[in-house]
C-alpha cells in the first residue's frame, strides 16, 4: 500500500466483461461465503464454548459484553475503512491491499483467540480480528459498485447474498462438529479466509491507482464527511433507514430464537436445539433460491424497488404465523417464508444500496457503502436489548417480540417508496 489521498477526479468506471466477470462473481461468492461462515462458526459455537470453559459462572453476561463491544468497534471500522480504501493509491488499486492486508491481520488475530487462556485476551484478539474483518469487508463490498454495470447487479447481488447464506448454515454446521478440536476449528476458518482472500487478489486484478491525483486527507473534514445529510440525499437517507428497520425486526426474533423455541413453543432443550438446526436448513433452501432467482428477475426487469418492498412484506408475513399458531407447525411456516423473503431483500437490497450513494462521482463509494453498512452494524446492538426490554414489561410473552418485528420489517417496506434513484 503507497499511502491514502483524497481526490476530485475519479477514473470513468471499468465495468468488467466475460470471463473476468464470471471470475469475479464467482470470487465475490465464495469470499463472502468463507467470511459468513468464519462469523456464524466463531460467534455462534467456537467463541460461547470457549467462554463457557473459561468463565463458567459468568458466561452469559461475559459473551454478551463480547457481543457488544465486538459491534461498538465493527461498527466504527467499517465506515472509517472503506473511506480509506477509497483513498488507497497503489500499483495494485484501492480496493485489493485492504483485502489481503486485512485478511492476514484478521486471520493472525482469529488463530491466536484458539491459544488465550483468559476472557479479557481472548476478547481483545477477537475484537483485533473483527476489526481487521470488517476492514476488509467494505473493499470487497464496494467492488460490485466499482466493476460491474448498474444494470448487472441484481445478479451479482443475488449470487453474493446466496454465498452469505449458505456460509451462515456451513459455519455453524462445521464449528459444531470441530468444537472439541478448538485450535484446528479456529485454524481451518483462518486459514480458509486468508487463503481465499489472497487467490482473490492474485485471481481478480484491479486496476491501478497510484496515477491517480492526490491530496492529503484533513482529518477534520474526513470524520465529517461521514455526515450525510437527508435533506441533501433523501434516497441514501431513505435506503439507511430501509435497511436499519428490517434489521432491526429480522434481528429481534433470530436472536431470541432458541429461547423461542423452549419457553414460547414448549420444546426441550434437546429438540428445540435439533428443531433449530433443521428451520435453518429449510430457511438456507428457501432463501438461496429466492435470491438467485429475484436477482435475475430485478436484472432482466431492471426493478429494484418492488423486489425489496416485497421481500420487506413477506418477512412480515412470515412473523405473523407463529403469533396465529404457537406450534412447531407455525414455526416451520416462519422459517419457510422468512427465508423467501429475506432472500428477496437481501439479493436486491445490495443492489439497490448502489445505486443510491451520493457521493460516487467523488470516488467516495466505500465510504458510504461502509455508512449504509451501520444500518446493519447497529440494530446487532439495540435489537436484542430492544426485545428483552419488551419481555420485561410483558411478562416474557414473546408476542410482544413478534409483533414489533412485524412492524419494524413493514416499516422498511415503507421506507422504500420515497426513494426516486431507482425504480
Amino acid at each position: 500500500m503507497h499511502g491514502v489521498a483524497t481526490t476530485t477526479d475519479t477514473a470513468s468506471p471499468q465495468w468488467v466483461t466475460g470471463p473476468a466477470r464470471v471470475r469475479l462473481q464467482l470470487s465475490l461468492m465464495v469470499n463472502f461465503f468463507l467470511l459468513m461462515a468464519l462469523y456464524s462458526g466463531v460467534l455462534g459455537v467456537l467463541l460461547p464454548n470457549q467462554i463457557a470453559e473459561l468463565s463458567p459462572g459468568a458466561k452469559e453476561n461475559n459473551l454478551a459484553l463480547l457481543f457488544a463491544i465486538t459491534s461498538i468497534f465493527s461498527t466504527l471500522a467499517t465506515p472509517i475503512a472503506g473511506a480509506l480504501s477509497d483513498r488507497t493509491r497503489s500499483r495494485w488499486g484501492r480496493r485489493a491491499p485492504w483485502i489481503a492486508i486485512a485478511s492476514l491481520i484478521g486471520s493472525l488475530c482469529l488463530f491466536g483467540v484458539s491459544w488465550m487462556t483468559s476472557f479479557w485476551s481472548l476478547m481483545i484478539l477477537w475484537v483485533m480480528a473483527a476489526i481487521a474483518y470488517n476492514a476488509m469487508q467494505p473493499a470487497m463490498t464496494t467492488l460490485i459498485a466499482d466493476r460491474f454495470a448498474p444494470e448487472t447487479r441484481g445478479s451479482i447481488s443475488g449470487i453474493v447474498g446466496a454465498g452469505m447464506t449458505a456460509g451462515l448454515t456451513a459455519g455453524t454446521v462445521v464449528a459444531g462438529y470441530l468444537a472439541g478440536e478448538r485450535v484446528l476449528a479456529y485454524g481451518l476458518f483462518a486459514g480458509a479466509i486468508a487463503a481465499s482472500c489472497i487467490a482473490f487478489v492474485a485471481l481478480n486484478r484491479e486496476p491501478p491507482s497510484d496515477a491517480t491525483p492526490r491530496r492529503p486527507i484533513h482529518w477534520g473534514s474526513f470524520f465529517k464527511s461521514f455526515w450525510i445529510s437527508p435533506r441533501a440525499h433523501p434516497d441514501f437517507a431513505w435506503a439507511f433507514a430501509s435497511r436499519f428497520t428490517i434489521y432491526m425486526g429480522y434481528q429481534a426474533v433470530a436472536a431470541y430464537l432458541l429461547y423461542i423455541l423452549r419457553d414460547y413453543i414448549g420444546l426441550s432443550d434437546g429438540a428445540s436445539n435439533i428443531a433449530i438446526a433443521n428451520m435453518a436448513l429449510l430457511t438456507l433452501v428457501c432463501l438461496v433460491a429466492s435470491s438467485l432467482i429475484s436477482g435475475w428477475l430485478s436484472d432482466r426487469w431492471q426493478r429494484r424497488k418492488p423486489f425489496v418492498i416485497l421481500g420487506s412484506l413477506i418477512m412480515g408475513i412470515a412473523m405473523t404465523a407463529p403469533l396465529l399458531a404457537p406450534s412447531m407447525a407455525g414455526m416451520w411456516v416462519y422459517a419457510g417464508v422468512i427465508g423467501i423473503g429475506y432472500g428477496m431483500f437481501m439479493s436486491i437490497d445490495m443492489a439497490l444500496m448502489t445505486q443510491v450513494l451520493p457521493q460516487s462521482a467523488l470516488g467516495d463509494e466505500g465510504k458510504d457503502l461502509g455508512v449504509l453498512t451501520t444500518a446493519v452494524n447497529i440494530p446487532q446492538i439495540i435489537s436484542p436489548v430492544m426485545a428483552a426490554i419488551l419481555l420485561g414489561l410483558f411478562d416474557n410473552d414473546y408476542r410482544a417480540i413478534f409483533i414489533a418485528a412485524l412492524l419494524f420489517v413493514f416499516g422498511s417496506a415503507l421506507c422504500v417508496l420515497p426513494i426516486r434513484a431507482v425504480r
